[in-house]
């Protein structure tokens, strides 16, 4: 797992670190110096711990304008312990609710398990975004499986293109337009 890097290619467009709005503000990563692991597993120093052990994230994009962030994630998705979403929605999700963002895209194919609890933060979080949306991006079958027995996809687009989309070769805006006109394909039909 130490050698699953998150996105890169989008730096010069945006750096989290460097955002002042950003919940990760001023944090410094090495390249060489891996601090965090998930279980036994060292993962690259890159990905941003947020307070889940199991669970880490990548803000690679805001697009303040336009409403929208991308975060890839890495791990073990674990709210029946640990309530990772609880986590997310606190220390990353608020701010950036806080700062206009109503569009959310995550990116899950390194997302090994979830782990369902209720969906009391799902349904908060999708509240207060009355004009946007959250879509799940290339999760795993049995990840989706497990959100779908836990009728998340209520609150969470995923399935059908979300699944098989190859996002790593547009820029974040076309990726953004892209989304969006999936999900509102889906809410008009």
């Amino acid at each position: 797992m130490h050698n699953i890097e998150p996105f890169y290619l989008w730096q010069d467009d945006y750096n989290a670190e460097e955002d002042e709005r950003s919940p990760f503000y001023g944090q410094e990563h090495s390249q060489f110096k891996y601090e965090h692991s998930i279980y036994d597993h060292l993962i690259h120093p890159q990905w941003e711990f947020f307070g889940s052990e199991t669970l880490f994230t990548k803000l690679l994009y805001v697009d303040y304008h336009r409403q929208c962030a991308i975060l890839e994630f890495i791990g073990e998705w674990n709210d029946a312990i640990s309530n990772d979403v609880m986590t997310l929605k606190t220390e990353v999700i608020d701010i950036l609710l806080s700062n206009g963002i109503d569009k959310f895209v995550l990116i899950g194919e390194n997302i090994l398990n979830f782990h369902t609890s209720d969906d009391c933060y799902y349904e908060e979080w999708f509240s207060e975004i009355e004009a946007g949306w959250i879509a799940a991006v290339n999760f795993r079958e049995h990840v989706l499986e497990e959100m779908r027995t836990a009728n998340l996809d209520y609150y969470v687009n995923f399935g059908g293109e979300l699944d098989e989309l190859h996002w790593r070769k547009y820029h974040p805006r076309q990726l953004f337009a892209i989304i969006d006109g999936l999900i509102t394909k889906r809410l008009n039909a």
